[in-house]
């Protein structure tokens, strides 16, 4: 096995920082995500990597430290920032004229809610570091939010821990990106988090389009989807689909056509005359899925980011998911709100919804499926099609469902 492919654990990576006299620097953690500094203080010989740790608990002390986040929330990216701002600048304050020339300095700072005891709630997390890869240089930050999914608080905070210790040992020993993305799973289950957005700026990232770094998160199952709002930029999806009546479409846009469009002018506006919908909080999402990217195998980037820049100067945002099943998008997009949400499809693609083959691997089949269309706020708004000149205009009193599923999709 080479040195490349050999996965260290947790307490080996942060024993190699800890050996590494040339990294120094501050750990401060807000909330639940206590665990990051433990790992290297026991991993021993700390003292020569940590200057600073910090555990702002109380929400009083916190906002004394870094200030009050207008909106009163505590784990979230603002928070992250001024974090890293604090903390950095007490770098840079204290210690770089008396340290070695050669020090590459570091703030490590996250800020994490982990499941209550009730389990009344979803475990997430901000996390970031602000580092110097070469001594004397402007600092590069990666920011990461995370999605816990354990069902118990301890194992929450231990995952944490994990992956705090993988960040920071990848920030100084990998160069490439989707290394360092890669390198965020060592010793975790996928299972147990996942990454929905991420974020490189720096000196060292200057050439990197953090886009394509949303990709990889897909691509590479780290999370089922990522969100661009129209100024281009990669969001966390619950900052923008929280509470919203979400309308979504799905197409590969390749390019965005004239139908595209009618059919999203005529959904919205029927979406827009429900009474269960609020004019002012739809959010209307142009939806691609993994596999309308591909050619030939693989995703070819240049043209996810075309198909990207279009959809975004246009106005719209964009999410990339993993869903190919409809159910699957509906289910996914109901974790971020209540309300009532739409979902404008063709007639290929409702057809095709009732088609049982495509559920032979759930349980309950087609059942179980639609199961978890019925039990969401959802109306499906179907675009008709007329196949040829002679044939007649296919709507949903007329497309041809096989008999068996007929009753189901009359329910629907």
């Amino acid at each position: 096995m080479t040195e490349e492919e050999l996965v260290l654990s947790a307490t080996q990576k942060a024993l190699r920082i800890n050996l590494d006299t040339s990294i120094y620097g501050s750990m401060v953690e807000i909330g639940a995500g206590q665990e990051v500094a433990r790992q290297f203080f026991r991993a021993g010989s700390a003292s020569g990597t940590i200057a600073k740790t910090m555990s702002a608990y109380d929400r009083n002390f916190s906002d004394a430290i870094y200030g009050k986040e207008e909106h009163g929330r505590y784990v979230c990216k603002s928070r992250l920032l001024n974090m890293l701002d604090h903390e950095y600048s007490l770098i840079e304050e204290r210690l770089k004229i008396a340290d070695p020339p050669d020090r590459r300095y570091f703030t490590f700072a996250d800020t994490v809610s982990t499941i209550n005891y009730e389990k009344t709630n979803k475990g997430h997390g901000w996390i970031g570091v602000r580092f110097q890869k070469k001594s004397n240089s402007e600092p590069n930050d990666i920011i990461l939010h995370v999605n816990l999914h354990d069902q118990d608080a301890k194992i929450q905070q231990e995952t944490i821990g994990i992956l705090g210790t993988n960040l920071l040992h990848a920030c100084f020993y990998q160069s490439d990106p989707k290394d360092i993305l890669k390198e965020l799973y060592d010793n975790l289950f996928r299972s147990s988090i996942d990454i929905d957005m991420v974020h490189f700026y720096g000196p060292d990232f200057k050439d990197i389009d953090n886009r394509l770094l949303s990709l990889t998160l897909v691509k590479e199952k780290m999370t089922d989807g990522v969100i661009f709002t129209p100024d281009g930029l990669n969001h966390q999806p619950s900052d923008i689909l929280h509470q919203k009546n979400i309308l979504a479409l799905r197409g590969s846009f390749r390019p965005v056509t004239k139908v595209n469009i009618d059919m999203l002018e005529n959904g919205l506006e029927k979406f827009s005359s429900d009474k269960k919908v609020k004019k002012e909080d739809i959010q209307v999402l142009f939806e691609i899925t993994l596999s309308n990217l591909k050619t030939d195998g693989d995703v070819d980037e240049q043209d996810f980011l075309d198909r990207v820049d279009i959809l975004c100067s246009l106005g719209y945002t964009v999410m990339i998911s993993n869903f190919r099943k409809y159910y699957k998008v509906i289910e996914y997009l109901s974790q971020f709100t209540p309300n009532r949400m739409g979902l404008i499809i063709g007639v290929d693609s409702l057809i095709d919804m009732f088609e049982e083959k495509y559920y032979r691997n759930l349980n309950g089949g087609i059942m179980e499926a639609f199961g978890i269309i019925f039990t969401r706020d959802i109306k499906i708004y179907l675009y008709p099609y007329k196949p040829n000149t002679e044939s007649e205009l296919l709507n949903s009193n007329n497309i041809p469902i096989h008999p068996r599923v007929k009753a189901l999709y009359e329910y629907l």
